[in-house]
């Protein structure tokens, strides 16, 4: 495994790499969550690139780029364990110039849920995305169902410049207890942890809901926000149910359909969501890279 900072050693290191390449972008800090996403690359892909950068555009002036977890010698080491063929891990000024000025924003996507709290995040989020697409030239990339909202920004954004890249979507990796594996959890003390499975049981009672014939998306949310509310630690930001294409909210669930929440944990803010009908992908895949 190479590891590289530089834009123009990871391209002439890129060019000797056999077809097709995956690309799994992440900020480091691995987990089991990322591991699924290299092992998935690694099984469709002939050779697999990992991308390790804190991006500074995606956070706020409010946000945690100070205090986001960083481990950068064990992130490699796991890649390495993983078999990884090439690992770009750049520093924010080989990314962005000191007079960078160019930026990619998906609109109307972006507005909604995470882009309400969060205006500034997702145009972050897709330019260091389109510049990895463009660094690396992957033929497939791989992004995990946990940030459900940020999967159907990139796959608009495929598709709108016309990126030759097919977007992989891997299932959310969950802690024994239902939670979500993220690198924010590391945030939260002994008592918020415990708290932290209340976003898998509201999910899980949408899920049982649907189930058993309900439909109506205001009941589903309800019954939602009651789990959230009898958890003291913790503070709901919203509860979604959303056309699973635009994330247009939606009152009667007809159609494929993404359950999203966010709720803050003493200063930790978590999300999570469930694709409706359960079982169901967030994108459509295609056949194995072959």
């Amino acid at each position: 495994m190479i590891v590289t900072q530089y834009v123009s050693e990871l391209r002439r290191l890129r060019s000797e790499l056999p077809a097709p390449v995956g690309l799994v972008p992440t900020m480091g800090f691995l987990h089991e969550g990322h591991l699924a996403l290299v092992r998935q690359s690694q099984e469709e892909c002939a050779a697999t690139v990992v991308s390790l950068f804190v991006n500074p555009t995606q956070f706020a002036p409010t946000e945690d780029l100070t205090n986001y977890p960083r481990d950068a010698e064990r992130d490699v080491r796991l890649l390495e364990e993983a078999g990884v063929d090439l690992v770009f891990a750049p520093q924010a000024e080989e990314m962005y110039a000191e007079d960078h000025e160019t930026w990619v924003m998906v609109d109307r996507l972006t507005r909604r849920l995470e882009g309400t709290t969060r205006p500034t995040h997702f145009q972050g989020v897709a330019t260091v995305v389109a510049a990895l697409f463009h660094i690396v030239e992957p033929q497939r990339a791989y992004f995990g169902q946990k940030d459900a909202q940020q999967v159907l920004v990139i796959d608009r954004m495929i598709r709108d410049l016309h990126f030759p890249v097919e977007l992989c979507v891997v299932d959310t990796v969950r802690e024994p207890d239902g939670v979500a594996m993220s690198s924010r959890n590391t945030y939260l003390s002994p008592d918020e942890r415990q708290a932290a499975p209340v976003l898998r049981r509201s999910l899980d009672l949408a899920e049982r809901l649907w189930q058993d014939g309900e439909r109506d998306a205001e009941q589903i949310r309800k019954a939602m926000v009651e789990v959230i509310e009898a958890e003291p630690l913790a503070r709901l930001d919203y509860v979604s149910i959303a056309d699973a294409r635009k994330l247009d909210e939606i009152h009667v669930i007809d159609r494929k359909a993404v359950v999203s929440l966010a709720i803050r944990i003493g200063r930790t803010r978590l999300i999570d969501n469930a694709v409706l009908p359960p079982g169901e992908s967030l994108l459509a895949r295609s056949s194995p890279c072959s």
